[in-house]
């Protein structure tokens, strides 16, 4: 579901929330991350320093080093990189504000220090029953922060299909596309953009198991000699350049209207 926000700039924003199984495989593996470091900082550490410390300079030591790994690790890399951590960055997340900006020093420090207490300290316990029981599935440190987190890569875009084919011009210029159900358009758009991945055998029956759905929909039929892969990338082709016109024409109606608008004298 995605979140429509309007910045202090009038600016509008869509924003994918993130779901909780997503946020929470970040989490993991940043937990894992800081884990890694912390162990190898006690491993070296313990060939150089600690033999020379006595037990109180010893856990002074460590303790200085868990609180390096668990507060001054995350707070570098959320204000460096402005809210992706290693976890985040692997799951395709990114930490914002609410108004979708990016976090500052003091979003990304109100967020670890809560996090040592809600995922650290109670073993995500708390974290976990904030966000189920957020309607935005925040956990604590959100809340406090003013922050979300939100899916920061997008689908691909799929390829556009190419325009009419040559033998089908004339056909396509006088034929009715518009009716198609947008489910069968979609099946098949899927079905021409795969088309060259196909067998074959399996290409030519679907192309015509397709074209024997698309025919009721379509006039004139497809045209003497013409494959049905043929027929239906003429149809698809046509159906999307004329909806583009119409939509061209929407946009330049809407456009003189303002215009007319911006005329008229003031009462």
């Amino acid at each position: 579901m995605t979140t429509t926000v309007v910045t202090g700039e009038a600016v509008v924003l869509q924003l994918r929330p993130a779901s909780f199984v997503v946020r929470a495989g970040g989490a993991l593996l940043d937990g894992l991350v800081i884990l890694a470091v912390f162990l190898l900082c006690v491993w070296g550490l313990a060939a150089t320093i600690f033999e020379g410390l006595d037990p109180a300079a010893t856990q002074a030591t460590v303790l200085t080093l868990v609180v390096a790994c668990l507060v001054g690790l995350p707070l570098a890399w959320e204000a460096v990189s402005r809210g992706r951590s290693p976890g985040k960055l692997a799951f395709g997340l990114r930490v914002v504000r609410d108004d979708g900006g990016a976090i500052r020093l003091r979003h990304a420090l109100v967020r670890v220090l809560l996090g040592v207490f809600e995922l650290w300290m109670t073993l995500g316990s708390v974290a976990v029953l904030s966000a189920l029981f957020n309607e935005r599935g925040k956990r604590l440190a959100d809340m406090v922060a003013g922050t979300r987190v939100v899916i920061e890569r997008h689908p691909s875009v799929p390829p556009p299909l190419p325009g009419v084919p040559g033998t089908m011009t004339g056909w396509a210029a006088v034929a009715d596309v518009g009716r198609i159900p947008d489910a069968l358009a979609a099946s098949v758009a899927q079905f021409l953009r795969n088309a060259p991945q196909v067998p074959p055998a399996t290409r030519t029956a679907t192309a015509d198991r397709l074209a024997a759905q698309v025919a009721p929909f379509v006039a004139p039929g497809p045209p003497a000699g013409a494959s049905m892969e043929e027929f239906l990338l003429a149809v698809m082709a046509e159906r999307r350049n004329r909806d583009y016109a119409q939509l061209v024409r929407q946009q330049q109606a809407a456009g003189a209207a303002a215009g007319r608008m911006r005329s008229l004298p003031y009462a």
